[in-house]
Formats: structure tokens, C-alpha cells, sequence
């Protein structure tokens, strides 16, 4: 056998271990979530089949010790706050993508990707406790006691706005040269070059990072433990303290017992499946954007 081919059948070799390991990883990956989905299913079926699933969203309060099971209240807060956050930091995490890569120098831009890199991986416990000292006093000045949604939504804006700006980025980093290069040469302006051709044409990347944004400020517990007031109830203001869904495993979940532990698997399987909508619907966008 010559050299070079040698060579070959050990490159060969190499790529068919590589593939195999990245198959044994993809395939260990699926089986812990479906592992974790079937855990879900088997702890909270004892609720499911003797309290029925339209008492969870039916039931008039949240007193799992006298038989009431209603977790609409905590349902509606946790949307409430999730689609809250949501609002307020799109328009700020695509600002901030378009502002580091079409106006900042670069040095700037550089200072202000990192800066939302470490944002990003900033504990929640440790924003939580910043939004406790600053957030919750300052919103109680206008309207106590302060822990309540609002505090809850801009909690979440600050942890979400770094998921949005860096998906935001990366989708415009992917887009042809040619795209800015052809508007120019038609004569348009900076500002209509990236309102009519680039964020049309990135569109899918930005939508589907807004909706990773979403599935994670859905499954936020600690910081929103922290400042939303824990009070189960519907929220009827900004002003009102709630419990999210949540925040009601971590702090109950140490004592439950019977139908009432059975009740926050119920609650942990909502979450999953709203995440899990949330995470197709941003597949389906970022294959969409890939194929078009």
C-alpha cells in the first residue's frame, strides 16, 4: 500500500469514529430528554387520572389540602411575564445586535458583544438579588409592596435581551455580503438598507431567537422567586404580586406529598410543553430562513 493511501484509509478511518461519536451524542441526547418527558408523564399521572385535567385549569383557588387544584392563576402570571419580557426586550436585543454591527466602531461593538456575552451567563440567583435590592424598593416607592409582575417582567427583560441580541447578531452575521452590497448599489441609505433588505432577510434567525428567549424566561424560577411577591392569585395589574408556576414547584415541592406532589409534576408537564412549542416554532423558523 502507497503512502498516500495509507493516508487516506486513516482519514477514513478518523471520520467514520468522528461520526460515530457525534451520532452516540446526538442519540444520548434525545433519549435524556425523552427519558425526562416520560418521568414528567409517569409522576404526574396519578394526579391526571383521579383530579382530571380540567381541574387544573378550573379549580377556583390553589389549595391542594382542601382538594382545590386550580393552577390558572399561576398559569396566567407566568404567560403574563413571559410575553411581558418578551415586548420589552425585542426591540432592545435587535437594537442592540444592529447597533454592534452596523454603527458602533469596532472596538465599541467588540466591548458591547462581550458585555452581552456575560450577561447572558450571569446567575439568575445573583440578578434576582439585584432585582430584590433596586427593582422591588423602587417600583414600592410608587406602588407597594414593589414585588410584583412588573418587577417579575423586568427581571426577565434584563435576563432575555442578551438571548435576543446575540441570536439577533449572528442571524444578520449569516446573511451574503452581496445583500448589502446590492442595496447600496441601488442607492439606499444605510437605515433603508436594514429595514427593507437585511432584517426582512433575517427574519426567520430573529424570530426563532425571540421565541428561545421566551421558552427560557417561561422556565426562569429563582429570580422570579425573588421579586414577584409569591401570592397566587390572577394578575388583574403590573402592580399585583404573583406566583409563577415555577416559583410553586420550588417552593413546595421540599414538603408536597400525594396528589399534591403528583400536582406539580402536572405543573413541571405544562412547562415542558409549552417549551417544547416555543423550541419547534424556532426550528421550523431558522429551517425556514436555511432553506429560503
Amino acid at each position: 500500500m502507497t503512502l498516500s493511501n495509507r493516508s487516506s484509509s486513516s482519514r477514513s478511518r478518523r471520520d467514520t469514529r468522528l461520526v460515530a461519536a457525534v451520532a452516540t451524542a446526538a442519540l444520548g441526547s434525545s433519549a435524556i430528554f425523552v427519558l425526562i418527558v416520560g418521568f414528567l408523564l409517569k409522576e404526574s399521572w396519578p394526579a391526571l387520572s383521579t383530579i382530571g385535567p380540567a381541574r387544573f385549569l378550573f379549580d377556583p383557588a390553589w389549595r391542594p389540602t382542601e382538594g382545590l387544584f386550580g393552577l390558572a392563576p399561576m398559569l396566567s402570571a407566568s404567560l403574563a411575564a413571559s410575553v411581558g419580557a418578551v415586548i420589552l426586550a425585542t426591540p432592545l436585543g435587535v437594537a442592540s445586535a444592529i447597533f454592534c454591527r452596523h454603527y458602533a466602531p469596532p472596538p465599541i461593538g467588540w466591548i458591547h458583544r462581550w458585555s452581552m456575552t456575560l450577561l447572558s451567563g450571569v446567575p439568575s440567583v445573583v440578578i434576582g438579588l439585584w432585582g430584590l435590592t433596586a427593582i422591588v424598593p423602587l417600583i414600592g416607592r410608587f406602588e407597594p409592596p414593589g414585588a410584583s409582575l412588573l418587577a417579575g417582567i423586568l427581571i426577565l427583560t434584563v435576563m432575555i435581551t442578551p438571548t435576543i441580541a446575540l441570536t439577533s447578531g449572528a442571524a444578520l452575521d449569516s446573511l451574503p455580503d452581496a445583500y448589502g452590497r446590492g442595496a447600496v448599489a441601488l442607492g439606499l441609505s444605510r437605515e433603508a438598507t436594514l429595514a427593507h433588505v437585511l432584517l426582512p432577510a433575517a427574519r426567520g434567525g430573529v424570530a426563532a431567537g425571540i421565541l428561545l428567549a421566551a421558552a427560557r424566561a417561561l422556565g426562569e424560577t429563582m429570580a422570579i422567586v425573588m421579586v414577584s411577591g409569591n401570592v397566587v392569585q390572577a394578575p388583574l395589574s403590573l402592580f399585583d404580586p404573583v406566583r409563577m408556576l415555577t416559583a410553586n414547584i420550588a417552593l413546595e415541592m421540599a414538603y408536597a406529598t400525594g396528589s399534591h406532589r403528583a400536582s406539580l409534576f402536572v405543573s413541571g408537564l405544562i412547562l415542558t410543553a409549552l417549551v417544547i412549542a416555543l423550541a419547534a416554532a424556532a426550528w421550523r423558523l431558522s429551517g425556514d430562513r436555511c432553506h429560503g
